[in-house]
């Protein structure tokens, strides 16, 4: 079989090259703290998009740092809520791939039809609304990986973003409308990394489905030549700032703050997760360095001749995964 990392058997006992900040645990003790001591401000507005039997609006509260984070809201009707006889409603949780958006409305429709509210969370600078207040309005995206290695660990920017996503859980939960015990977070891409860091930053999460998630093990990628595309920060970086890599030990050791593959332990909810063999943008070895180290319930679904494109049947498998113990 053709393969552009390690075999099969290997990766799945691979454990990840990145080395782990020592204080790793008590860095997102603090950084949930802080985010304990930000108000949400949640304020919620109707959609100009609106069908029959849903809801929809674009929901804003504040992240860490202040920036107004949007997210956008589908909820079923109130008719719909009677006819499946729900008084509260399980929920979705959706993040988007690398220098996206929230998606169309339209996209978040099977969800209501089927009893359940989706909430789908622009990232900061990138495709959507969400505020980016470290730079200027608009698109920031050059750099987001990188962001911060040169200040204190503390502004690193996915920093912020992790946190964007158990915030967003947390406002979620305590909707009076939704089960707090029935929440689920999905992605793929970076999507697939912010379900996997949401789940951990905010335990309370009952599921996860993550696709060949982003922001894995860097020290692999740099290793295996494959910091072009979405990881192209790191070589960029490098090229600029450290062009000896005289402080290469210490740059990998901070993007280890923000390396999923060290906070997935903290996952108690069932995860699905999804692989391609032949992805070169999310190295399969960097997705496994996560997956392997993840303690909770989990099964993996491969395709061995697939990349980092769509998965056939994946997204009903995923679709069944959520249901399973609806139906």
């Amino acid at each position: 079989m053709p393969r552009i990392d390690l075999p099969l058997e290997e990766l799945k006992k691979y454990e990840g090259l990145n080395p782990k900040p020592a204080d790793h645990h008590s860095y997102w003790e603090r950084a949930l703290e802080e985010m304990h001591q930000v108000d949400s401000h949640v304020k919620m507005v109707p959609s100009d998009f609106q069908v029959p039997y849903a809801d929809c609006y674009d929901l804003y509260f504040t992240g860490v740092g202040g920036a107004r984070i949007h997210v956008k809201y589908v909820k079923p009707s109130t008719s719909t809520m009677q006819t499946l006889n729900q008084s509260t409603i399980p929920a979705i949780l959706q993040f988007h791939g690398y220098s996206m958006d929230a998606g169309d409305w339209s996209s978040k429709l099977h969800y209501a039809a089927l009893g359940y509210a989706v909430f789908a969370m622009d990232v900061r600078g990138q495709g959507g609304q969400s505020e980016d207040v470290g730079g200027v309005v608009g698109n920031t995206l050059q750099g987001h990986v990188t962001r911060g290695l040169d200040d204190h660990e503390d502004r690193l920017f996915f920093r912020q973003v992790f946190l964007d996503t158990a915030k967003l859980a947390r406002v979620v939960m305590d909707m009076p409308e939704v089960d707090e015990e029935n929440v689920v977070a999905t992605g793929w891409s970076q999507g697939g990394a912010l379900s996997l860091a949401c789940a951990a930053l905010e335990p309370r999460v009952k599921k996860v489905a993550a696709v060949y998630p982003f922001l894995s093990d860097y020290l692999r990628v740099w290793e295996i030549d494959l910091a072009v595309d979405a990881y192209q920060d790191i070589r960029r970086y490098f090229r600029r700032f450290d062009p000896q890599h005289k402080r290469q030990q210490e740059v990998f050791e901070k993007l280890g703050y923000i390396d999923i593959q060290h906070l997935v332990e903290r996952i108690e909810g069932e995860v699905l997760m999804g692989v391609g063999l032949m992805d070169e943008i999310c190295p399969p070895s960097t997705q496994f360095a996560a997956f392997n180290k993840i303690t909770a319930k989990k099964r993996l679904e491969i395709y061995p001749d697939f990349a980092h494109e769509n998965l056939p049947g994946l997204h009903d498998t995923i679709l069944q995964f959520v249901l399973e113990e609806e139906m």
